[in-house]
């Protein structure tokens, strides 16, 4: 067996326990390939940082699972599986953030084509909530066209929630969905989420205590918490393992569905990782850049 496919076969064993379902939505033909076995599949392919759907199907030639799925439907299955896939991954996230009680917010830039590009570029806009559009990120310094990733993380590392808004959406306005996610914890977030009338009601409606760093022409400015500091710089070297290894930048999606898709799969694979990191091997949950067999 190779290494690639024992990899696979540790995947869906883990992934059979979380879920205790094969199948996830009606199919009048029962397909040889189950539902489990193809997110297997498509966590497999993130880790091994397999973007290509064709190179795929070249390196699982030979696997018990080859001839049970086509390549012509792998894509319209996954994209399907969506809110199962998400499902899955709030599961491990639970019991990997069990005891957590402070998480750190941020944003980060997804650009879909190259400026010059984006006037005559017809990708994602499929859908008419969802349009891409330009925005300028000053932590970059750089002018892109796409989408943002809003996200929360945990300070152990491990995604607690994310959101995906055009570009030229403010940061604070993720904060109005975050209600709905957590509560009773403290929220850490940079500069870009100063709002004394959001910090008020996430306090008074689900007792979150939002912390940012003041401004130095604020008023009663005195600088934010060392600890602090520190444990926000974990999203951001979150972000970078998700550019370098899991290559979130690189977009091969031509509609929003299968690009939310691709983003999704990339954010539950890093979480699976960690999840077998800590359960099934005892290591430090943020290596990911190991072999799993």
């Amino acid at each position: 067996m190779s290494n690639l496919e024992a990899s696979y076969n540790l995947i869906l064993d883990n992934l059979r326990e979380i879920s205790e379902i094969e199948n996830f939505y009606f199919k009048p033909i029962k397909p040889k390939l189950s539902d489990i076995e193809l997110i297997s599949l498509i966590i497999l392919a993130e880790f091994k940082s397999i973007d290509s759907e064709h190179q795929l199907f070249r390196d699982i030639k030979g696997f018990e699972i080859e001839p049970k799925i086509d390549r012509s439907v792998y894509n319209r299955r996954k994209r399907k599986l969506f809110p199962f896939i998400e499902e899955i991954r709030m599961k491990m996230v639970d019991k990997l953030n069990e005891s957590e009680n402070y998480f750190v917010v941020d944003s980060m830039p997804l650009e879909i084509c190259k400026l010059s590009r984006s006037s005559r570029s017809r990708i994602c806009k499929d859908v008419d909530y969802a349009y891409p559009n330009k925005r300028f990120c000053a932590s970059q310094n750089l002018h892109f066209y796409g989408y943002k990733l809003h996200a929360v993380c945990s300070i152990s590392g491990v995604f607690q929630s994310f959101d995906i808004s055009p570009a030229s959406v403010h940061d604070i306005h993720y904060l109005q969905d975050i209600k709905l996610q957590i509560s009773d914890c403290v929220l850490l977030g940079d500069k870009g989420y100063l709002s004394q009338t959001i910090q008020l009601d996430l306090f008074n409606e689900v007792n979150i205590e939002l912390e940012t760093p003041k401004r130095k022409n604020q008023k009663d400015y005195k600088p934010q918490f060392y600890q602090f500091k520190k444990y926000r710089k974990r999203i951001e070297t979150l972000f970078s393992q998700l550019c370098d290894q899991f290559m979130i930048r690189r977009n091969y999606a031509k509609t929003f569905e299968g690009f939310k898709t691709r983003i999704l799969a990339k954010i539950t694979t890093l979480t699976t990782i960690q999840f077998l990191n800590r359960f099934i091997f005892d290591r430090n949950i943020n290596n990911l850049k190991i072999n799993l067999v």
